[in-house]
């Protein structure tokens, strides 16, 4: 077909179209390879991952330049290809600055690439093996770049595996168009008929059909990572006007998602103080047994939920399973003992943000007032007498609830503290996250709180630029979302990386902060302290040099360390933490005085 237009006047196509045939081949091959690299190790790391997209750009448009081209094509095909080639050579140059910028004009290149092939499918004088291969090309090309633009969040990590993709196919067409090209020269030498031309076509349609089934069933597979989080409904708004002091009722209604039988429970809107010392909103739910006796009033269990995200929507309250997604899993064994349950969101989650997410004094101001507004229901008949429990990052909640109870909330009568394997060193934490089981999920959510609350903590201060976008998308994430598999697919794929941080935590307004919200090791009411021996998210050791510090300061505390127990697994109805914590909680509402030392025991798995 004769070259016109654009095609025509384009001196690098031209040069490209020369290529001796061994060369394309090449190329083809090196495209296969190239896209299945990062199809299959779409987790390899960002900044590398970053060249690879680069060079797959140059490589996408050498291959479009040689290509069949028919004389429709011409006016668009040159353009297209010099624009991936540009593309290319800008990521390669450039790749930390464009790690942002370039999963969106990859999307939009797939976009029109695809539109590009379906357009090419209408053109005139086209046989029908040609326009269902170029359609089929061109909706392959579309999906790509809807995917990439419309997953629950824009990263790399993404375009890989969609880009990657379309390597491979690219590679696969191109190099069969090289063998049917061969094929086709040696029967002209031959001089055999060309009867088989059409049959040799065909070839090429059938795997642009393989394609966009292949890619039609990846996008139906994936579609329950774009499913819609949990809404934040009109509950949780507060209204203009609310009590000034901390600690009182806004509002309060019936709740009886997942509550267990023979429970009545309500869920609560109420002030406290926040980070700036303002009176702020926060949401919560309180259960007690049926049945109680005109004049009993329920013992409370003040829970401090384990780690549900950073964002809105991620307070348990809201969660289909609240008291599983708060950690609280013996909740049937805590309402069989007699005691009530107060569970507070914190400020943030569910409620308007920021979520103070480690802060100490937030978190324990929001537990306490939780438990003071509580009081307000009078269907509750809750008692004064108060045991705080929390786990993981609730666990560090009620730490410092413990130890600022006295002080703050004096109504509330602290009888004892439990913690699980509490976050009691965000330093540590926030230092150690690369050796942390998913430390960068929570390293997600712990700098997405420092850096909202505090200016002079910044993403670009103390956070690598190739994982900047990665960490802002993963604390959108709540743990419970659908699309906390791509936080896991990140979290699998910067496990090869460098460090996260480009500036050391430890040090600076980040490392002052983490610093201030390190748990208290005086308390007061005595301490019980359980622990998994085998923790990979709160380790051990951590927690034993937390320990010391706590004996150190003469506090009361039982210390257990349970061999052979995970984080979360500590905290199951079948772990012997859960029976030892329920039979010391007796004893503290019983009125027994607890072990005026430090022990700690060791407990056999």
């Amino acid at each position: 077909m004769a070259r016109t237009g654009i095609w025509g006047k384009l001196a690098l196509v031209r040069l490209l179209e020369r290529m001796p045939a061994w060369v394309r081949i090449a190329l083809s091959i090196a495209s296969i390879v190239l896209g299945a690299v990062i199809v299959i190790r779409p987790t390899t790391a960002l900044d590398v991952l970053a060249l690879l997209l680069g060079g797959g750009m140059v490589l996408t448009g050498i291959l479009s330049a040689t290509g069949r081209v028919d004389e429709g094509e011409g006016r668009w095909r040159g353009v297209l290809s010099i624009g991936w080639i540009v593309l290319g050579v800008f990521v390669l140059a450039w790749p930390g600055l464009t790690v942002r910028a370039v999963a969106i004009i990859t999307g939009v290149l797939l976009l029109v690439n695809g539109a590009a092939g379906v357009g090419t499918a209408l053109l005139k004088d086209r046989g029908w093996d040609d326009r269902i291969a170029d359609a089929a090309f061109g909706v392959t090309g579309l999906i790509f770049g809807v995917l990439a633009l419309v997953w629950p969040d824009i990263t790399l990590l993404v375009v890989a595996v969609v880009f990657g993709g379309s390597l491979i196919i690219r590679g696969i067409v191109d190099l069969w168009g090289a063998w049917a090209r061969t094929r086709r020269r040696r029967r002209e030498e031959k001089g055999a008929p060309e009867a088989s031309v059409p049959k040799r076509r065909w070839g090429r349609a059938a795997i642009a059909i393989v394609s966009v089934t292949a890619t039609v069933a990846f996008a139906l597979l994936t579609a329950p990572l774009r499913e819609g989080s949990t809404v934040v409904d009109d509950f949780y708004a507060a209204p203009r006007s609310i009590p000034h002091e901390p600690g009182r009722l806004i509002r309060a209604e019936p709740f009886t998602r997942d509550v267990p039988d023979k429970a009545v429970a309500w869920r609560i809107l109420y002030t406290t103080t926040g980070v700036d010392g303002r009176v702020r909103a926060a949401s919560g739910l309180v259960v007690v047994p049926e049945g109680a006796k005109p004049g009993e009033r329920w013992p409370v269990i003040d829970w401090n939920h384990s780690t549900t995200g950073f964002a809105e929507h991620c307070a348990p309250s809201l969660q289909a399973r609240p008291f599983w997604s708060a950690g609280l899993y013996p909740i049937k064994k805590v309402l069989t003992e007699g005691w009530a349950i107060v569970m507070t969101d914190y400020i943030g989650l569910g409620t308007a943000g920021p979520h103070p997410y480690l802060f100490g004094e937030a978190s324990a101001y929001a537990s306490l007032d939780a438990v003071r507004a509580a009081r307000e229901i009078d269907e509750a008949q809750l008692s004064s007498s108060t045991v705080i429990w929390g786990h993981s990052q609730g666990g560090a909640a009620a730490l410092w609830a413990g130890a600022l109870a006295r002080s703050y909330a004096p109504e509330v009568w602290v009888r004892a503290v439990a913690a699980f394997a509490p976050a009691s060193d965000p330093t540590a934490l926030v230092d150690h996250v690369g050796d942390v089981q998913g430390g960068l999920v929570f390293a997600s959510y712990a700098f997405a709180a420092f850096s909202d609350i505090y200016p002079d903590i910044t993403y670009p201060r103390y956070i690598r630029p190739g994982m900047q976008p990665v960490l802002k998308a993963m604390s959108e994430r709540c743990l419970t979302d659908p699309s906390m598999a791509l936080s896991v697919l990140a979290v699998l794929g910067t496990s090869a990386d460098p460090d996260l941080f480009s500036t050391n935590p430890a040090y600076g307004p980040l490392g002052t902060r983490l610093r201030e919200n390190s748990s208290p090791t005086s308390l007061g009411p005595p301490l019980f302290l359980g622990q998994g021996g085998s923790d990979s998210i709160v380790p051990q050791t951590m927690q034993d040099g937390y320990v010391t510090r706590v004996c150190a300061d003469a506090q009361r505390l039982e210390y257990r360390r349970y061999a052979g127990y995970e984080h979360a697994q500590v905290m199951e109805t079948y772990s012997p933490m859960v029976a030892d914590a329920i039979a010391w909680t007796h004893a503290r509402f019983d009125g027994e005085s607890a072990n005026a030392e430090c022990s700690i025991t060791d407990v056999p798995r």
